[in-house]
């Protein structure tokens, strides 16, 4: 579904990514994990087209989309909710989430039923100020938007971080029914192993802008942990 290969970048003279290579199978949920600084959100970014990269290949069910430009990139199929979740604060929940619509290039102009059944508070909020929304609930309401896209793929950057126990437990619910129900494929960046061990199918460990270990979630023991992942 998502194939990265042999992708290099860099800021300056610093050489972020180093031949990273990674393969997200489709419908699947695979996890991003590594120590902060190690090209996390750089790969991220280098996927939807926010950062060039300098060699290799991104690849979206085998069409190369190195190229092609952020927008470009929506449209065909890459959903992406920033760390920090991004959204408008003047503008109400609504507003928030049909911003989205303008990329999907099928002239809907209704947000999706589906979004507020994922996310009920968006429907009971959908008049308000995205600002005035807690940080969980402004979570929601990012990865609604990022949906309302109608994504093949779903990026997300650290979608826990700063949320409140009961919307980290509901964000893990709606990941697995996008999985599981709808078929979409998940790419996150998470520092949390017991959500990452929960809603993960796959991991891949980054070290140093290179892909250190990757395989079943199942198979992420307290040997790469420590190597990897402790501080």
């Amino acid at each position: 579904m998502l194939t990265i290969e042999n992708v290099n970048q860099y800021y300056g003279q610093s050489h972020i990514l180093w031949d990273l290579s990674l393969e997200v199978r489709e419908g699947t949920c695979g996890c991003l994990l590594g120590r902060n600084g190690v090209g996390k959100t750089t790969l991220l970014k280098c996927i939807t087209g926010l950062l060039p990269i300098a060699e290799g290949s991104i690849r979206l069910n085998g069409k190369d989309i190195s190229k092609l430009s952020t927008e470009a990139r929506a449209r065909a199929g890459i959903g992406y909710v920033p760390q920090g979740r991004e959204i408008f604060p003047q503008l109400t929940v609504e507003e928030n989430l049909k911003i989205s619509l303008g990329a999907r290039g099928d002239g809907q102009t209704k947000v999706p039923d589906h979004i507020y059944e994922l996310f009920p508070v968006l429907l009971d909020m959908r008049h308000r100020r995205g600002g005035d929304l807690s940080g969980g609930q402004q979570q929601q309401l990012a990865i609604g938007r990022a949906l309302v896209l109608d994504p093949k793929v779903l990026l997300l950057d650290e979608p826990t971080e700063g949320i409140q126990p009961n919307i980290v437990r509901d964000i893990g619910n709606v990941i697995g029914k996008l999985n599981r129900e709808m078929g979409l494929t998940v790419l996150l960046v998470e520092q949390k192993l017991p959500f990452a061990r929960k809603v993960a199918d796959d991991f891949f460990i980054m070290e140093k802008g290179h892909t250190q270990a990757s395989g079943a979630i199942a198979a992420l023991d307290d040997h790469l942990v420590q190597k990897y992942l402790s501080v």
